[in-house]
């Protein structure tokens, strides 16, 4: 395994992270009893086989349902210091509400510290607000962070990118979790702005959320060859030593093999990745025009800022996808969640637009005659029945 320093935490991350969101028995808490042997069994075999390959670094959350008590199974087996710990709790309006959510994870976890708290969602300047102000919930990270059951805090987060270097920014915050992979690069200032205060940067969930990359279409194995859609993300995520971290949402043992390949490739990443990344851009030029390709993100307007809350840059992006890579299950997927998603993924789909008037939301945008008829075409192509967040389902 590789390891890379993780901020100014000082921790010796390794390249990848044991997320805790795919093993778990439900996304619901239900009691001990009920959680089937052989998912125990399952979870503990992963997890005994992240630490033999040397990912040292166990991350969930009170929000991935029993993730945390059956992780508690298990990991105070181990050598402590051998391990680096992360769960993750919502901020609250109501600074006790976390406190108490807090203490259940910690008492889930069976430990008497973890390594990295996060502070999970902050997506908005409300749930911001309410982390930093104040008698917030910051203020009880702190408190146990003095009692010595927190070593160091971070915030993950699924907001916009201006929301992410406005947290950032307030040096309250020893790293972030945040998405960032090929198919989506919008962050990259937000990883800028954390590595300028020497944070650990964290990439949350690059093999699912990164395109459902364990299912690839077979243009994207095409245009990825010779190595596999998964093994390329990695090595581009990870030959920027900005990144740090990936998160690995193993629900099995054998789930680590194919990033593992990844590895011996790194130091050779600067011959490997250009003629791949050429073969994808020059594809999505073939597919939907230079000029569009180039700038069809150009003066987009926000959810809030357009005519049915329609989320005009996520439905684009998505046909985007679709349309140049066959990327459509993945797209269907997220662009049926539009709507349920609440502040995690925003806005809505671009349905009945054609009742709708976008003339001055898109009147900086450089394709304003044309994007009304394309979101037409997203949501014939995509639409469907609605999804819900994991967490919900």
């Amino acid at each position: 395994m590789l390891y890379r320093r993780f901020g100014r935490t000082g921790l010796q991350m390794p390249v990848f992270s044991c997320g805790g969101m795919r093993y778990q028995y439900k996304w619901q808490d239900v009691p001990q009893e009920e959680i089937p042997i052989k998912n125990q069994e399952n979870l503990e075999a992963t997890i005994r086989k992240s630490i033999e390959i040397g990912i040292n670094h166990i991350e969930t959350a009170r929000g991935y349902g029993t993730s945390e008590v059956q992780l508690g199974k298990i990991l105070p087996k181990f050598p402590r210091d051998k391990l680096i710990v992360q769960t993750k709790v919502g901020p609250k309006a109501d600074a006790k509400e976390f406190e108490k959510t807090l203490e259940q994870s910690l008492k889930n976890l069976r430990l008497d510290y973890i390594d990295l708290l996060g502070i999970h969602g902050i997506n908005n300047s409300e749930t911001l607000e309410n982390t930093i102000r104040s008698g917030g919930c910051l203020d009880i990270v702190r408190k146990f962070q003095d009692q010595g059951k927190i070593k160091f805090v971070g915030f993950s987060t699924h907001g916009p990118t201006d929301i992410l270097v406005e947290a950032i920014n307030t040096d309250q915050f020893d790293y972030i979790n945040l998405h960032w992979y090929y198919i989506n690069q919008s962050n990259w200032a937000a990883i800028e702005a954390a590595t300028n205060r020497d944070m650990g940067v964290f990439i949350i969930s690059p093999s699912d959320k990164g395109g459902r990359l364990y299912e690839p279409p077979a243009k994207l194995v095409e245009l990825c060859a010779p190595l596999s859609p998964m093994v390329f993300n990695d090595l581009f995520c990870l030959s920027h030593p900005q990144v740090h971290t990936l998160s690995l949402g193993a629900s099995k043992p054998a789930d680590f093999d194919e990033h593992l390949k990844t590895l011996d490739l790194l130091d050779k990443a600067s011959d490997i990745l250009p003629p791949i990344l050429h073969k994808l851009e020059q594809q999505a030029i073939a597919s939907l025009g230079e000029d569009w390709a180039k700038t069809w993100h150009v003066g987009l307007p926000k959810h809030e800022e357009t005519p049915g809350n329609v989320n005009i840059p996520m439905a684009l992006w998505l046909w985007n996808l679709a349309t140049a890579y066959d990327m459509k299950e993945y797209a269907k997927i997220r662009y049926n969640l539009l709507g349920n998603g609440g502040h995690w993924f925003p806005g809505n789909k671009a349905v009945e637009v054609e009742k709708l008037d976008f003339t001055s939301c898109l009147r900086n945008s450089p394709h304003a005659d044309k994007i009304p008829q394309i979101l037409v075409e997203v949501d014939k192509m995509l639409g469907g029945e609605e999804v819900k967040r994991l967490s919900k389902s």
